[in-house]
């Protein structure tokens, strides 16, 4: 084997992961914050009248592009933080999928309503 091709081949390529740790993450943020806001939006009339953007679909356009508004900042800020660098994949990956699980549970309407 060529010493070049020993380097493409390598795990530990000397990429720098934080692009792909601000994906991951921003994606739990995301879905965190699809909850949140829903939630918010049936519980609170004034919140409510807010995120109606297009009348037919009522506050649900409010809610999901509000949501995809949180992620797309967050991946931006995440983004320009981690590109050039290396982080914690393990911590990232576990802040991502408890966000993520966290964002599931609280669509679920009887733990939303419970709220």
């Amino acid at each position: 084997m060529h010493s070049s091709e020993a380097n493409l081949s390598s795990p530990a390529s000397g990429l720098p992961n934080g692009s792909g740790a601000a994906a991951l993450l921003s994606a739990g943020i995301g879905a965190c914050a699809l909850a949140l806001i829903s939630i918010a939006a049936d519980h609170l009339p004034g919140f409510r009248h807010w995120m109606i953007f297009w009348k037919p679909t009522g506050p649900l356009s409010g809610v999901t592009t509000s949501a995809i508004l949180v992620w797309l900042v967050a991946w931006g800020v995440l983004e320009l933080r981690w590109r050039r660098r290396n982080v914690r994949m393990n911590r990232i990956g576990v802040a991502a999928f408890v966000l993520l699980i966290l964002g599931l549970l609280l669509t679920f309407p009887p733990l939303a309503d419970a709220l």
